[in-house]
């Protein structure tokens, strides 16, 4: 009797939570898609930049070597040629998205390390009426009144409301109310303020100088800040300061040497955040300067002038542009890998 073995091919058993390879397919399809999206501008960009004229307005031509000679005559125009015109914004730009980014994030993080740790009570009657007396300074240097003058009154009014109605306040913000304002401030469109901002900078002498820029952009994107430090810091555990302070150690001291070294992933990755912020506003730059501290942006949109859009020499600037940022992304990829997951564990 000859005895048969069935053998059994062994296989892969797919688990229960596997994808199925047709829901496989559909995924890496749509990841396909999502990077097309996302890549192509950039590689048109690349391309465009070492295009000639003549090939850019006789396209489309996608492929070097190929569809058309490669040309460096766009970045030798912008480099070289226009080389006074464009290096002096792009160290404008580096200085003020740099520095307003620094005092931003400093001022930010320990706005939010106070609304994470310590209880804050503020009246707000007196707020409301700090905001009306901003309002009147504005109001008085309309009259051709300085500043200086408008501003030393409506401070002593406020001093002297303040003393005499305090004891008629008595509806406190909570901290949630604070971050929330402090947030909502991103939320009004810029060119709602961008009028009133230009006239304050106009009165006081500031126009197209780095201070209105640096002081506008931190002004800005200091709510951003607030906004991401707030949940960073809330993931520090509070036990790992309350130790430091039985073993003697300032709040100061636990605030620099324990919590900010946690909280490095989220200052690379809000720090970086507000970089692109900054390095990109258009809006503000605009308005607030002219010659002396132009910014790239506005090298970036004078490149569409009365002889129609230049697209090489745009995309030669745009590369410049956004080089730096790419450069610093790769660079700190660890950290702010880290740093957007900090935020969302809670343990």
């Amino acid at each position: 009797m000859t005895s048969q073995v069935s053998s059994v091919r062994p296989g892969r058993t797919r688990n229960l939570g596997d994808p199925s390879p047709l829901q496989m397919v559909a995924a890496y399809g749509i990841l396909a898609v999502w990077a097309t999206v996302v890549l192509f501008p950039l590689y048109w960009v690349v391309v465009t930049s070492v295009k000639l004229p003549v090939t850019v307005n006789t396209g489309p031509f996608y492929i070097p070597w190929v569809d058309f000679t490669p040309s460096l005559h766009a970045w030798d125009y912008i480099l070289n040629t226009q080389r006074d015109t464009t290096l002096r914004p792009y160290l404008n730009t580096i200085i003020v998205a740099t520095t307003s980014t620094v005092i931003a994030l400093f001022i930010g993080s320990a706005a939010a390390y106070a609304l994470v740790r310590f209880k804050f009570a503020p009246k707000t009657g007196l707020i409301y009426l700090f905001v009306a007396c901003i309002g009147g300074t504005v109001a008085i240097t309309s009259f051709d009144v300085s500043w200086q003058l408008a501003g030393a009154s409506m401070l002593a009014v406020y001093l002297l409301l303040a003393v005499t109605l305090r004891g008629w306040f008595t509806k406190t913000m909570a901290n949630s109310d604070i971050a929330f304002w402090l947030i909502s401030q991103r939320m009004m469109p810029p060119v709602v303020v961008i009028l009133p901002i230009y006239v304050m900078f106009q009165q006081i002498g500031l126009l197209d100088t780095y201070t209105a820029l640096i002081v506008a952009y931190v002004s800005g994107n200091l709510p951003i800040v607030v906004w991401l430090m707030r949940d960073y810091f809330q993931s520090v555990p509070i036990e790992l300061e309350e130790c430091a302070a039985i073993d003697g150690a300032s709040r100061l001291r636990t605030f620099w040497t324990i919590v900010l070294p946690l909280a490095a992933p989220g200052l690379v990755a809000t720090f970086l955040f507000v970089l692109v912020f900054a390095w990109n506003e258009y809006l503000l730059a605009l308005f607030l300067s002219s010659s002396q501290v132009q910014t790239m942006p506005l090298v970036v949109a004078a490149q569409s002038g009365t002889r129609g859009t230049e697209w090489w020499y745009m995309s030669v600037v745009i590369l410049l542009m956004i080089g730096p940022v790419i450069a610093m992304a790769i660079a700190s990829e660890r950290f702010i890998s880290r740093g957007l997951l900090v935020g969302a564990v809670k343990g």
